[in-house]
């Protein structure tokens, strides 16, 4: 398989969820709508919520889904991550068959203060799948390796020129629309959430936690002040 088709067909959402650096899992990062340090989660509550929370949002994930879309597969499959030594993280992409899979490790179930979190992150991964972003990026990346291969050719560039720029952009080409597929997942996030019968904009307060990525050109993600107005936005639209 040529690098760049490999590329595009590994391409998923990952990493929704920024990862936090090790020192920045410290009560030095307050959750500022609930207290001035990070509620500690024992390892069986935070299972507990977790199954909480996949038992509440999934069928309403799917339902939207269903109501919302036409010829994709709605049925959610979960997985867990329990591989050591990784920041926390959640990520949306699609089995051989077209299945959805939302995946969360554990070090992001550990971190989560409380259920309404967990059910915000789960409701984000599967916004992403219902709006559709990973046919979007990858259509968007195929344009970026496309045009980067036309112009390296027409400059003379030889064969592994070519497949190297190729990649290049379609890494642009994937990222062009990654803030706002961001964006517009933790809006249909929210009303998932809140349809579920949780708070959203307590569960988003896990933004609080994380690195601030700011507006960086061609980044993943937006800033956290976004992301927060957003869901403001989506819940008042909903109360």
């Amino acid at each position: 398989m040529r690098p760049i088709a490999a590329f595009l067909l590994s391409l998923s959402l990952a990493g929704c969820v920024m990862p936090m650096e090790p020192a920045q899992q410290t009560a030095q990062q307050p959750v500022q709508q609930t207290s001035t340090a990070p509620n500690v989660v024992s390892p069986n509550q935070a299972a507990r919520n977790f199954i909480i929370a996949v038992n509440a949002v999934e069928p309403v994930a799917e339902q939207i889904c269903r109501a919302r879309t036409r010829g994709i597969n709605c049925d959610f499959r979960i997985a867990v991550d329990d591989s050591p030594g990784q920041g926390p993280n959640a990520f949306q992409t699609l089995d051989d068959t077209g299945r959805p899979i939302l995946a969360f490790n554990l070090a992001l179930i550990a971190n989560a203060q409380n259920v309404d979190e967990l059910a915000f992150v789960i409701g984000h991964e599967a916004a992403h799948h219902i709006a559709g972003h990973i046919p979007q990026q990858q259509q968007s990346a195929s344009q970026g390796a496309l045009l980067a291969g036309i112009l390296v050719a027409a400059s003379g560039g030889d064969q592994a020129t070519i497949q190297e720029a190729q990649k290049i952009g379609a890494n642009v080409g994937a990222r062009r629309f990654s803030k706002g597929f961001e964006l517009e997942a933790d809006a249909l996030g929210t009303e998932i959430t809140e349809r579920a019968g949780f708070d959203a904009m307590r569960g988003s307060a896990f933004f609080d936690r994380l690195p601030d990525p700011g507006d960086k050109f061609l980044g993943t993600h937006p800033p956290n002040a976004d992301r927060r107005a957003t869901v403001a936005r989506a819940v008042a639209a909903l109360r």
